[in-house]
């Protein structure tokens, strides 16, 4: 049975925030989407998170800010998604703690392959399972002296 994978979207753009949601729910995410850095802060605070998207451009506070808050939460892996593509930018970004940098505009499967590849899905061990099975103790074979 695969373990439900929950992904924080911080993104401030409607548009941007419902495809965000769609190609990580059809990637077998639970999406929880947020508009603003201080939404995305108090939610990155649940332990469920286990990747959070974030867009540097928020209305009410700097991404780099969010993302260091967010870090100081939780360990799950960050994915800037942000128009700001010029090198600096990018390491600026990676400095404030992201696993990845995907600049907009983005192809949705560039999003899903690297949201799976940050998040790999785990496979817990069914209840109903048998336990693994193991090796018996082996007793070594006397040896003949003649």
């Amino acid at each position: 049975m695969e373990q439900q994978r929950v992904c924080l979207v911080v993104e401030d753009n409607d548009d941007i925030r419902g495809l965000i949601a769609v190609v990580l729910s059809r990637a077998g995410f639970e999406v929880r989407a947020v508009g603003t850095g201080a939404e995305g802060i108090a939610a990155a605070a649940d332990p469920a998170i286990s990747l959070v998207t974030l867009d540097l451009g928020l209305p009410d506070m700097d991404g780099h800010v969010v993302a260091r808050a967010i870090r100081a939460l939780s360990e799950a892996p960050l994915l800037f998604l942000s128009a700001r593509s010029e090198e600096d930018d990018i390491l600026a970004g990676m400095a404030s703690g992201a696993a990845a940098y995907l600049t907009k505009p983005f192809r949705p499967t560039e999003l899903k392959e690297l949201a799976l590849q940050l998040c790999p899905a785990v496979v817990e061990a069914s209840p109903a399972s048998p336990p693994p099975l193991s090796a018996a103790p082996v007793s070594p074979l006397p040896v003949s002296q003649e």
